[in-house]
């Protein structure tokens, strides 16, 4: 099995876009019946009934193709086939001291459960080095996620991280933190 992450320019920005609607939907089920992570009236995963169609939800994933330097859309391929994302940003959109935010990090299920996430997220970490931050769900809807951190932390700095849960900029979450200047 080949897993390849890749920056992805705009020219395949509409594979990740594809790809998102998929991990919204995944989400909800960490999150209950929270807005933003049910339906709105159209049948589209956001909070405003301004989004009528997935072409709006994409409009507004564009920044992460209009901030070259500054957010890093990665996209994950398991023998060429597009298999999920990480979403990687750097100030200022992240927490003051930190260089690299995980902002969004998923997945395909099919492709879960044989170590292709953990290979994909220490590509990702292994292309930036600095002051790493992350924050997932801390309810025991989110275990399997918490878990795969925890593993994937554990393995990829041999125990050197931070976690904790506290109040984010998006809300009380389990945060995990690492430095892998030196990794």
């Amino acid at each position: 099995m080949k897993i390849d992450v890749t920056l992805t320019d705009k020219n395949e920005a509409y594979i990740i876009k594809n790809l998102y609607p998929l991990y919204l939907h995944d989400l909800s089920g960490h999150h209950g019946l929270i807005p933003g992570h049910i339906p709105n009236v159209h049948g589209i995963f956001e909070e405003s009934i301004e989004y009528k169609t997935l072409t709006d939800q994409y409009d507004v994933q564009n920044i992460w193709w209009n901030k070259p330097g500054c957010l890093h859309p990665f996209l994950i391929r398991v023998d060429e086939i597009p298999a999920g994302f990480a979403l990687i940003a750097t100030p200022p959109h992240c927490s003051k001291g930190i260089d690299y935010f995980v902002n969004e990090f998923f997945l395909l299920q099919p492709f879960r459960g044989n170590g292709v996430a953990e290979n994909a997220a220490i590509q990702v970490f292994e292309s930036f080095k600095g002051k790493w931050e992350l924050f997932t769900n801390p309810s025991e809807r989110n275990i399997v996620a918490q878990k795969f951190w925890r593993r994937t932390m554990s393995n990829y700095t041999n125990s050197n991280f931070e976690e904790e849960c506290g109040e984010t900029f998006d809300g009380y979450k389990l945060i995990f933190r690492f430095n892998n200047t030196d990794h």
